[in-house]
C-alpha cells in the first residue's frame, strides 16, 4: 500500500502515513557501488546507526533534491534491467525482482515524508510539491511501461501452469493488478491523460496540505486573564507557555490544533470565545485567500472522477472500493445507514437534555455546536459526579505509554527499552527497541507525543523501513507513532483525557501492525492491507485502555503515586455510552461527504459549501453538530483515505466483534492473543481480509457488537 496515511481523529481520525520503506542496508550499498553514488550526502551513504536507522542530525535540507534524483535514476537503471533479461519472464527475475527494486528511493522517500509530516521547515514544505511531482512522474513510467508490463503479464497468464501459492501467489496477483489500476492497458493516448492527472493530483494534494497547516498555524486566540475561568490548571499553563513563546506578557494562546482547541469549548466559560475559537477551526481554508482550499478540493474531485473513468469505473470510489474490504459504494452507504439512524436518534436526545441543562441554568439562548462540549462537561459531572480534572491526573502521557506496553506485553510478551543512543529526529521523541517474547531483537520503536507548529495535526503511524525477508534473513521494522498532544510545564505533566488515552493506544495497535509482521515480501508486509482492514488492530487495542482490570495496571496518581480507585473507575464505565450519539454522528457525516464527493458522475464547478450543506441536509445532520472533517480541512481525503473514511467505522464492526473473544475467554488469554497475531498481526496483506477475520474469530463480523458497545442499541 503507498502513501498510506493512519490518522485519528476519532482521529482519528486514520492516520495515516503510511509510505513503502526501505530495503536493507547491504543492497543498498551493493546498488550505491555500481552507479557511483555521492556517499557525502547522508541520505546515499551507508547509515552507521544503531539498526541502521536514519541519520538524522548529519541530514540537512539541500541533501534531499539530489538523493531523489539519485535514487530514481538508480531505480530506473534496475527496471531497465530487469526488462533486458534474456531469459523468459519467471516469478522470480520479474515479480520478486520488481519487489526488490527501488530500495534506496523508498528510502529516502520515507524520511523526506516523515519528517515534512512530523518536523517540516518552510524549506521542506517548498520542496514538498517538486517532489511529489517527481514521484508521481517516475511511478508512471513504471506501471505505463510497456515492456515491463509484458513480462508482468506474461507470467500473470502462466500462473495456473505456475501452481503458485500463498503470498508466491497474491504478489503476483497484486503487482499484476497495480500495474492494471495504474493504466498499463490504456491506450498510449489514455496513458498520456492519465501522466498529466497524476501529476496535477500530485501539485493539488500537496498544495491542499500545506494551506492547512498554514492556516493551523496562522489563527491565535490571545486572552487576558479574566477569560481563563473555567479552564484547568494543566490547560491553562500550556497556553501561558505558547504565549511565552510568542514573547506576550500576561497573556494565554490557545490556536485551531486540537490538542488546545479541545480542551478550551470544553471548559472555558466565556461563550464568545467558545464561539470564535470553534469557528477559526471549522473554517480553516475558507477564506477567500491565498490559503482557501474550496478550488483546490474541487480540482481534485475532478481529476480523481476523470482518472476512474479513464480507467473503466463510474466513479472513483468504485475504483478504490475494488481493492477494500467493502468492494462497493453501495456497502459502505448501507453499513453506514445502519449506524447512523440510531446514532443520530441518540445525539438528538443528547442535544435535547443539553438545552434542558442551558435552561435550567437560566440561559435562553439555543444550543450551538460550541456549546456541546462545554455543557457535555457540565452534564458529565452532574450525571455521574464525576469531573476531568479528577479523571486526569491519573492519566499522565507516561502512565498510559507505560500502560500500553505492559498491556502488549501480556498479550504477546513483547518488551520496550528505551534506547538514547539512537538518533531522533526531534528533542521530544523517544526511541525504543522493541523485543520478541523471546528477547530477540524484533523492531524499533519512535514515540512523537508533542504538538508543535512544524508538526501536521492528528495522530498516525508509520514506517522508515518495513518488515520483510531477504533470503532466510529477516529485515526488521523501524516504525513511528505520532501524537498532537500539549506538553506540561510548571511541574505538571502531560495529562490525558480518556479520549487521548485511547488515542495512545490506537497508535500503537498501529505500531504491532507493523513490528509483528512475518511476512516474506516487502511488498504485502506489515499494514499493506486496505484501509478499512488497517484501522482492526489499532482500534481493537482501544478496548484495554479503559479496561478496569487494565487501568489497575497503569493509572497512577502523579502526585499521590495512588492507583485509580474501584469507585473512580465504576465512574468512568459508567460513562463509556456517554455522548456517543454525537461521537458516531460527528464521524459518520464526515464519511458521508467524503463518499458523497467520491461517488460524483460527472465532473462540475462545484460550490463547495453548498455541497457539503446538501450532503449534510440529506442525511438529517442536526444543527447542533458539524461535520467533524469540513471540505476546505479534510486531510484525510487527500491523502490515504479518499473514499475510505468510512474506514473506521467499518473496521469498529471487526473490533467490537473481535474483542468479544477476549471477553469470552479472558482480556489476557495467551491462546487467543496468540491467535490474534497469527492470523491478524502478522499476515500482512498476504492473505484475503475477511478470509484472516474468520481464522481468528470463527465466524463473519456482527455488526450488533459496535452498536451494543456504544449504547446505541440494548
Amino acid at each position: 500500500m503507498k502513501k498510506k496515511i493512519f490518522l485519528l481523529s476519532v482521529s482519528m481520525s486514520f492516520l495515516l502515513l503510511m509510505i513503502n520503506c526501505n530495503k536493507n542496508e547491504k543492497k543498498v550499498e551493493n546498488a550505491m557501488k555500481k552507479t557511483a553514488v555521492d556517499i557525502t550526502n547522508p541520505l546515499l551513504g551507508k547509515f552507521d546507526t544503531p539498526f541502521q536507522v536514519p541519520p538524522f542530525s548529519k541530514i540537512k535540507n539541500e541533501h534531499f533534491i539530489p538523493a531523489f534524483k539519485k535514487a530514481i535514476s538508480i531505480n530506473e537503471q534496475e527496471i531497465e534491467k530487469l526488462i533486458k533479461n534474456p531469459e523468459a519472464p519467471s516469478f522470480s527475475n520479474t515479480i520478486v525482482a520488481l519487489d526488490k527494486s527501488g530500495m534506496l528511493l523508498e528510502r529516502v522517500e520515507n524520511i523526506f515524508s516523515n519528517l515534512e509530516s512530523s518536523n517540516t521547515n518552510p524549506q521542506m514544505q517548498k520542496m514538498a510539491g517538486e517532489v511529489s511531482g517527481m514521484l508521481a512522474k517516475h511511478s508512471d513510467n513504471i506501471n505505463l511501461n510497456p515492456k515491463l508490463f509484458k513480462r508482468v503479464k506474461t507470467i500473470y497468464q502462466q500462473k495456473k501452469q505456475l501452481k503458485l501459492d500463498g503470498e508466491d501467489l497474491m504478489l503476483l496477483d497484486e503487482t499484476y493488478k497495480e500495474f492494471k489500476r495504474g493504466g498499463a492497458e490504456l491506450s498510449s493516448e489514455n496513458q498520456g491523460k492519465l501522466r498529466e492527472i497524476n501529476i496535477k493530483l500530485a501539485k493539488l494534494s500537496n498544495d491542499y496540505d500545506q494551506n492547512v497547516l498554514k492556516e493551523t498555524n496562522k489563527f491565535q486566540l490571545v486572552i487576558d486573564k479574566e477569560d481563563l475561568s473555567g479552564l484547568p490548571q494543566d490547560v491553562i499553563e500550556a497556553a501561558k507557555k505558547r504565549a511565552k513563546a510568542k514573547k506576550m506578557k500576561d497573556k494565554w494562546i490557545f490556536t485551531t490544533s486540537k490538542s488546545n482547541m479541545i480542551p478550551f469549548i470544553t471548559f472555558a466559560d466565556k461563550r464568545v470565545l467558545r464561539e470564535k475559537l470553534l469557528k477559526a477551526y471549522q473554517t480553516r481554508g475558507n477564506h477567500n485567500d491565498e490559503l482557501d482550499n474550496k478550488a483546490i478540493i474541487n480540482q481534485i474531485v475532478n481529476y480523481r472522477l476523470e482518472k476512474a473513468n479513464l480507467l473503466g469505473y463510474k466513479t472513483y470510489a468504485d475504483y478504490v472500493l475494488e481493492e477494500s474490504m467493502a468492494k462497493k459504494p453501495k456497502n459502505v452507504y448501507q453499513l453506514m445507514d445502519k449506524v447512523w439512524e440510531p446514532a443520530l436518534r441518540a445525539a438528538k436526545l443528547e442535544g435535547e437534555e443539553l438545552q434542558n441543562l442551558i435552561v435550567r441554568e437560566g440561559k435562553k439562548f439555543k444550543l450551538k455546536p460550541w456549546d456541546w462540549w462545554y455543557y457535555t462537561e457540565k452534564l458529565r459531572k452532574e450525571k455521574y459526579s464525576i469531573k476531568d480534572s479528577a479523571v486526569k491526573p491519573f492519566f499522565t502521557l507516561d502512565n498510559v505509554r507505560n500502560g500500553a506496553f505492559m498491556v502488549i506485553n501480556k498479550l504477546f510478551g513483547l518488551k520496550y527499552v528505551e534506547r538514547k543512543d539512537i538518533p531522533r529526529y526531534h528533542k521530544d521523541v523517544k526511541v525504543y527497541e522493541v523485543f520478541d517474547k523471546d528477547g530477540s531483537h524484533l523492531g524499533v520503536l519512535y514515540f512523537d507525543p508533542f504538538s508543535r507548529p512544524s508538526k501536521r495535526g492528528g495522530a498516525w503511524m508509520t514506517s522508515y523501513r518495513k518488515q520483510y525477508m531477504d533470503g532466510d534473513k529477516m529485515i526488521h521494522p523501524i516504525v513511528s507513532v505520532n501524537y498532537n498532544f500539549a506538553k506540561g510545564s510548571n511541574g505538571i505533566p502531560c495529562m490525558l483525557s480518556v479520549d487521548q488515552t485511547t488515542t495512545v493506544f490506537h497508535e500503537l495497535g498501529h505500531s504491532l501492525h507493523g513490528l509483528l509482521s512475518n511476512c516474506r515480501y516487502h511488498r504485502l508486509s506489515g499494514t499493506s492491507v486496505p484501509s478499512d482492514f488497517v484501522e482492526l488492530p489499532s482500534q481493537l487495542m482501544e478496548h484495554w485502555a479503559m479496561n478496569p482490570q487494565v487501568m489497575k495496571m497503569y493509572a497512577l496518581n502523579y502526585q499521590t503515586k495512588k492507583p485509580i480507585s474501584d469507585n473512580l473507575i465504576r465512574k468512568i464505565d459508567k460513562t463509556s455510552h456517554f455522548n456517543q450519539g454525537f461521537i458516531t454522528v460527528e464521524y459518520l457525516s464526515a464519511a458521508y461527504l467524503d463518499m458523497d464527493y467520491h461517488t460524483l458522475t460527472y465532473k462540475k464547478k462545484l460550490d463547495i459549501d453548498k455541497f457539503e450543506q446538501e450532503s449534510m441536509k440529506k442525511i438529517g445532520l442536526i444543527p447542533q453538530i458539524v461535520v467533524r472533517y469540513r471540505s476546505t480541512f479534510f486531510t484525510h481525503i487527500t491523502g490515504g483515505y479518499a473514499a475510505g473514511y468510512y474506514s473506521y467505522i467499518w473496521s469498529g464492526v471487526l473490533d467490537n466483534d473481535a474483542f468479544e473473544a477476549f471477553k469470552e475467554k479472558g482480556i489476557f488469554n495467551r491462546k487467543t492473543a496468540d491467535s490474534l497475531r497469527e492470523n491478524i498481526y502478522s499476515k500482512g496483506g498476504t492473505v484475503d481480509p475477511m478470509v484472516l477475520y474468520k481464522r481468528f474469530r470463527g465466524h463473519a463480523p456482527d455488526v450488533k457488537a459496535l452498536l451494543r458497545n456504544r449504547g446505541l442499541i440494548k
